[in-house]
């Protein structure tokens, strides 16, 4: 098996890179204590393939000297454990931007005397550990979206670029809006199945009220303007580096009108290549 060691400058953005790689399936441990190295890779590797993707965080807290990590990957090779080194870094005055913003401290500046200095101390002590990285990516100028796509190319090969997961949900306005909701879309302005005597007690789970709420026009103009808004706005979102999303239907219940129109949605999304999983929350309340 293969252990990705991730590391770099601190601000840099090794835990970005790492949240992109457990998205990938990748199981991740931040901060590994370099003398705890070896001793893991033996307890992955008996673990017979239950991880079959690793990935490593280490850096300045961890590394006083590139040469104790060196020797701790060289014990990794010797329980027949290969691994590869990816080294994150940004130029100088954007970590000190970064760290300026969130206002964290600087590990190799805890008393907040120098942080420029100790950025430039930084880059030093670990220049060896970047020479020997089998990738580099500075994320200097790099949004989040461009990180995962490098990450994921480098790491994963490239994808389709279906990189986002949508979830869609039905809901009843009585009962309230789903708290995890990214877009709320209010269907309440099609006619209402529930005035239907033989539709009342029915759902749009079934062919019948799916039919009678799909088959009149304002709905067809709905599902499609719908349909187009999310035809334009998850290449977008995935730009961003935005991996679920949340679509929630509406209607007065959540029985017979938000049910339908999530179904069409779903349908749409899985014809144009998107995993898109499909919930109607109140549909038996």
């Amino acid at each position: 098996m293969e252990i990705l060691i991730i590391s770099g400058l601190s601000g840099a953005g090794k835990s970005r890179a790492a949240a992109v790689l457990e998205d990938l399936d990748f199981y991740c441990v931040d901060n590994m204590p370099v003398s705890m190295m070896a001793k893991f890779a033996e307890l992955v590797t008996a673990t017979r393939g239950r991880y079959e993707r690793v990935a490593l965080v280490t850096d300045v807290r961890a590394i006083t000297n590139p040469d104790e990590l060196f020797a701790a990957l060289d014990e990794i090779s010797t329980v027949g454990v290969t691994f590869r080194i990816l080294f994150v870094e940004a130029d100088v005055e954007t970590i000190v931007k970064r760290y300026k913003e969130t206002r964290r401290r600087h590990p190799l500046d805890p008393e907040g005397a120098g942080l420029e200095d100790a950025v430039k101390r930084e880059i030093a002590l670990l220049a060896p550990l970047r020479a020997r990285a089998d990738e580099i990516i500075d994320t200097t100028n790099l949004t989040l979206g461009n990180l995962q796509r490098r990450v994921s190319g480098i790491f994963v090969g490239e994808t389709a670029g279906r990189e986002i997961g949508v979830n869609v949900k039905s809901f009843g306005f009585k009962h309230g809006v789903p708290i995890e909701a990214d877009l709320v879309f209010d269907v309440r302005f099609l006619p209402n199945p529930y005035y239907i005597p033989l539709l009342r007690e029915k759902t749009g789970l079934d062919a019948e009220v799916y039919d009678y709420v799909t088959g009149f026009d304002d709905t067809k103009q709905f599902v499609e303007k719908l349909c187009d808004m999310m035809d334009f706005l998850l290449p977008r979102y995935i730009e961003e580096g935005k991996r679920y999303l949340s679509v929630c239907i509406g209607c007065t219940g959540g029985h017979h009108r938000s049910v339908a129109v999530a179904r069409a949605l779903q349908e749409h999304l899985h014809t144009a290549g998107y995993p898109a999983d499909c919930v109607h929350r109140d549909v038996d309340k």
